[in-house]
């Protein structure tokens, strides 16, 4: 019922907040040593999930390992301007794609209340 009422923003949502959860622990373990950075190919995943495979399993598909630009000594590969910058990034749009639900869910309840 999620799909016909929010359209793509209920996918894209969900795989926002994966991100942002991936995002998260590559800063957190930003001093593990042998710790790999991951992130998610956002476009990938929506596209995979339009296509209709679950969410959970495009996320799982369109995880990456992070590159390094310099890559450390202890083989830690986290840069937290790159993890910093992703993360705003995908902040950004998370708020965007939670607004095009509320305007959605605002517009079906005007129209239940007959305004």
């Amino acid at each position: 019922m999620s799909d016909s009422l929010f359209g793509i923003h209920a996918a894209a949502l969900e795989l926002r907040s994966q991100r942002m959860g991936l995002l998260a622990s590559n800063i957190a373990n930003a001093a593990t040593p042998g710790y790999k950075a991951r992130d998610i190919d956002f476009v990938a995943a929506l596209r995979s999930a339009a296509s209709g495979t679950g969410v959970d399993q495009a996320a799982g598909g369109a995880t990456q390992y992070r590159v390094p630009v310099m890559p450390s000594l202890d083989g830690n590969t986290v840069e937290m301007a790159t993890e910093q910058t992703a993360f705003a990034e995908n902040a950004v749009g998370y708020t965007a794609t939670l607004s095009f639900i509320r305007g959605r869910v605002d517009t079906i309840t005007r129209a239940l209340k007959g305004e």
